[in-house]
């Protein structure tokens, strides 16, 4: 198996819970990763700090980059990262890039997944939503990304916040191409 190299986004939705556990679950999918790398907006760390109560976004051996770094390797597609998960993704992010508004690094670097035919998976995490919402939703769907709301499911009956959040995770792995040892429908435990 080819390793990958990806990037994580993490934008202010709420759900920073979500980001947590894929920047965990990464890390231990060592074998299966080449290089990842995080961009977090202000309003992400901010929304890290009150919901999780913490800023253990700093303990992760990933290399992280600064918003506006269009030095950043991924913001050209000659780096060839193959992957881009924006973590939990936000409205507003959702919509610069149905529009193609590439104003910071996640944008642009979502523009560039798109334009070479790579993976770019949005959690969205937002409810209600409105027409806008579900017309940036269809727009991107059509561009070749893919909408992966963060519904958690029941199947696996968690018992935990975090078992909770875990089962969008591993969808969202699952999505990206990764092999994980999750709760797979039809089978009587994970894998």
């Amino acid at each position: 198996m080819e390793k990958k190299k990806l990037v994580v986004a993490i934008t202010g939705a709420s759900g920073s819970i979500y980001a947590k556990l894929l920047l965990q679950k990464l890390r231990s999918l060592e074998n299966q990763v080449a290089e990842v790398g995080v961009v977090m907006s202000d309003n992400a760390k901010d929304v890290w700090r009150f919901e999780l109560g913490d800023e253990s976004f700093k303990d992760f051996p990933f290399h992280f980059y600064d918003k506006n770094d269009f030095m950043a390797p991924f913001a050209s597609g000659s780096a060839k990262y193959d992957t881009m998960l924006i973590i939990p993704c936000s409205m507003g992010t959702l919509g610069r890039i149905a529009n193609g508004i590439s104003n910071d690094l996640t944008t642009r670097t979502a523009d560039v997944i798109l334009k070479e035919r790579r993976k770019l998976i949005l959690v969205a995490r937002d409810t209600p939503l409105s027409l806008i919402h579900i017309n940036n939703m269809k727009t991107v769907t059509e561009a070749g990304g893919i909408i992966c709301p963060a519904v958690p499911s029941f199947y696996s009956r968690p018992k935990t916040i975090e078992e909770v959040a875990a089962t969008v995770v591993d969808r969202v792995l699952d999505l990206a191409g990764f092999v994980t040892n999750s709760y797979q429908w039809g089978k009587s435990e994970a894998l």
